[in-house]
């Protein structure tokens, strides 16, 4: 306790956190050169506005609200990109040799230092929120190519004049113009609808033709959302667009197809998109997959697992061999499931080898090879020949027939942690469809170490959620016991600027079952879902409902999302 001095012993001495959490965070700001403040609000340890208004107290500094800030006043060029993503700063205007920069914590004086020495100008400091900072500095960075921007200015003027041909005639031109091309209205168009979704965080976009109108929807939040509706003329020129950036056959209009699009958001950013295209009654459906690589560096007490869970999931990844299924419906996070576990396996003594269809995320360290069933390199192929390139760790995308799932069992069987998909609805019909696709039980109970059923719900705001008055049988039908309802926190969506109808990110929602000896001779014995189930359920792994009760007690998500995600 007598290290702790300025705003850290303000924070413990009015009650926000207690000494050890305050030391932990120093010591975790000191490793990570981080400022306290980003460290005690990024954890979630105490609130931004309360961090604020204790540190104007303390060091006597006004508390500026940024999102009342006209950024069009800030000075542009007079401190670099480098500093103020490193020092988390914000130059906010200037008066002659004075330069005013937002910080949230006053006590890191080396990004003011540096920032007066490259300057040569005289520093103030003004005290900003630090969620606010944060959001505006990336909007900065990201900013900071503004190519695209520029040519969005006229768009729906430029929109009006678009010819309003057939869609059905396909204009190769425009697909091979490289220059006066970049200024056509239907590529500032897409463009503009693809950074966008970026900036707000969604994960997919989908291109919908109906017969009398065209719509675009984004997936924010694991919910659909529509954001424009383009002239229905327009729709054979959006498809042939996001064709050619994806480098498919604008010419074949009658089958599926697969690409990719990577595409530069500013200088030191990029985003991928995965994109499929589908023949419908009115023309082509296109939808975007975003694929974010810093999604898989979350870490995982990021993804929400329950302390219990978490250990069974970092044990399992501790063995040298078997097998860990991660099961669930589209966009329930799978993939970034796996993906934070091949990020704590990937070290230099370990061999990764990764078959996907296709590959979403890069990692570096690993070795990734694109499935392609045109040329016969499926997940079988990959697999046989993963074998031969001696592997420590194999990913498999998804287990989808017999062949593939008895090479990834013959893996985990011999000396290989294997690590795969399925598509099922809970960790007791994992084992099942094993079996229903012709693998012995014999193999599935001594290969199998974990699996782990999840869904995505959406996460409360922090910043605007409100205490829910449930009656008290309400919550007795939902689940809850009368001593989780004596200690409970539940709250309800609200809505506020910083959020979308009082829902801002997704939480993992996690059934993490290890087979025990109890729920293997259930398998050996032919033992059906409901029987591993319930076998699962007295070993004391929680199922889906129950680990989605517990976030509504934690006040993490509402009650409705826990209802919507998960069923009795």
């Amino acid at each position: 306790m007598t290290r702790l001095t300025g705003l850290p012993r303000r924070l413990v001495e009015n009650g926000f956190i207690p000494p050890e959490k305050a030391e932990e965070i120093l010591k975790k700001s000191a490793e990570e050169k981080s400022s306290f403040t980003a460290v005690a609000v990024s954890t979630g340890a105490v609130t931004a506005r309360a961090v604020g208004t204790l540190a104007s107290e303390e060091f006597g500094l006004p508390l500026l609200d940024l999102s009342a800030f006209d950024y069009e006043l800030m000075p542009h060029g007079l401190v670099s990109q480098s500093l103020i993503e490193k020092h988390r700063v914000l130059p906010l205007f200037s008066r002659g040799n004075r330069l005013f920069v937002a910080q949230s914590d006053p006590s890191h004086i080396l990004g003011i230092d540096e920032i007066k020495f490259n300057t040569g100008m005289s520093v103030e400091v003004i005290l900003v929120e630090e969620d606010k900072l944060a959001i505006a500095v990336d909007k900065l960075i990201s900013s900071s190519d503004t190519s695209l921007e520029d040519a969005f200015d006229d768009l729906d003027s430029a929109l009006d004049d678009v010819d309003l041909e057939d869609p059905e005639s396909r204009d190769k031109e425009q697909a091979n113009d490289t220059g006066a091309g970049d200024d056509a209205p239907i590529v500032r168009f897409v463009n503009k609808i693809l950074l966008d979704a970026v900036r707000i965080g969604a994960s997919d976009i989908h291109f919908e033709p109906y017969e009398k109108r065209y719509r675009v929807r984004y997936r924010t939040d694991g919910i659909l959302q529509e954001v424009s509706s383009p002239p229905i003329n327009l729709s054979g020129k959006i498809a042939a667009r996001l064709k050619v950036m994806s480098q498919m056959d604008i010419s074949e209009r009658r089958l599926p197809q697969d690409g990719r699009i990577k595409m530069k958001i500013s200088n030191n950013k990029a985003i991928d998109f995965r994109v499929n295209t589908l023949p419908t009654l009115w023309g082509e459906k296109i939808v975007l997959r975003i694929l974010d690589p810093s999604s898989a560096k979350l870490g995982i007490d990021a993804l929400g697992y329950e302390e219990d869970q978490k250990k069974l999931f970092l044990d399992a990844l501790s063995k040298p061999q078997g097998m860990i299924l991660v099961t669930g419906p589209t966009g329930s996070g799978k993939t970034v499931s796996l993906y934070t576990g091949l990020n704590i396996l990937n070290v230099e003594g370990t061999n990764i080898s990764t078959a996907e269809d296709p590959v979403e995320i890069n990692l570096e360290g690993i070795n990734q090879v694109n499935v392609n069933n045109k040329v016969g390199l499926d997940f079988s192929a990959a697999l046989r020949s993963f074998l031969r390139q001696d592997p420590d760790i194999v990913m498999v995308g998804e287990i989808r027939d017999l062949e593939t799932a008895q090479i990834a069992i013959k893996a985990a069987q011999t000396g290989h942690l294997v690590l795969s998909t399925l598509h099922t609805n809970s960790a007791a019909e994992t084992l099942t469809r094993l079996a229903n696709m012709g693998v012995p039980s014999f193999n599935i109970a001594t290969s199998v170490s974990l699996i782990i059923a999840q869904r995505l719900a959406r996460r409360l705001c922090s910043q605007c959620k409100q205490p829910a008055d449930l009656p008290i049988e309400v919550l007795l039908d939902a689940g809850l016991t009368q001593e989780q309802i004596e200690h409970a926190e539940i709250y309800k969506p609200a809505g506020c600027e910083h959020c979308n109808k009082g829902y801002k990110g997704r939480v993992g929602i996690y059934e993490v079952v290890q087979l025990t000896d109890a729920i293997s001779r259930i398998i050996m014995e032919d033992g059906n879902s409901i029987e591993i189930s319930d076998a699962a359920r007295q070993e004391g792994f929680d199922d889906l409902r129950t680990s989605a009760l517990k976030k509504v007690v934690q006040g993490i998500t509402s009650l409705e999302e826990a209802n919507r995600v998960t069923t009795d």
